[in-house]
């Protein structure tokens, strides 16, 4: 008995990491492109969209319309980015902690990147982000050229959590016990 509980602590001690750790297939396994905010949206398979318009103003500020979404978890968003300014924007969405990152790579020189999350559009032309927000929170989009950030191109992605309740009322479903 005193070997058998030896032989399962150790067992237990060396073989779960095995388990736990490392990439692995399954339902559970998260694919290898989600990010904290999602991951990339299938065209074919979008709730709705959302236009964005990208400008200045006069006295300097640099503007999303709108200033702030509100989006439901699960929800794949086609994101139609106009840029109706006279100078080049982009659109990215990320967590604050990935655009503040972002923000800092884009200050030391000036990237080209070509992410499933952002879009960079010329004056007077447009581009499409397609997203799929797999998780609730509160993240952002905004612009992360430098100095478009600090003159108001940035806003709240509010991502509600939808409950086992919410899809019940959703699709008119209000029986008890389902």
């Amino acid at each position: 008995m005193n070997n058998l509980l030896k032989i399962t602590t150790i067992a237990l001690a060396f073989g779960t990491p095995l388990y736990a750790g490392g990439e692995h297939e399954g339902d559970h396994a998260a694919p290898k492109n989600e990010m904290a905010i999602g991951m990339p949206g299938d065209t074919m398979k979008t709730n709705r969209t959302i236009s964005v318009i990208m400008s200045e103003t006069d006295d300097g500020d640099m503007l999303f319309e709108p200033k702030s979404m509100e989006i439901m978890q699960g929800e794949t968003i086609r994101f139609i980015v106009m840029n109706k300014g006279e100078f080049e924007h982009e659109f990215v969405i990320d967590t604050l902690e990935g655009n503040a990152k972002h923000k800092e790579l884009m200050a030391q020189n000036d990237m080209e990147h070509d992410d499933p999350n952002s879009v960079r559009v010329d004056p007077g032309s447009s581009g499409e982000v397609i997203w799929k927000f797999t998780n609730a929170g509160t993240f952002e989009f905004g612009c992360l050229l430098p100095g478009h950030y600090e003159s108001g191109m940035h806003g709240p992605i509010v991502v509600t959590e939808v409950t086992k309740n919410m899809w019940q009322r959703l699709l008119g479903v209000f029986s008890s016990g389902v």
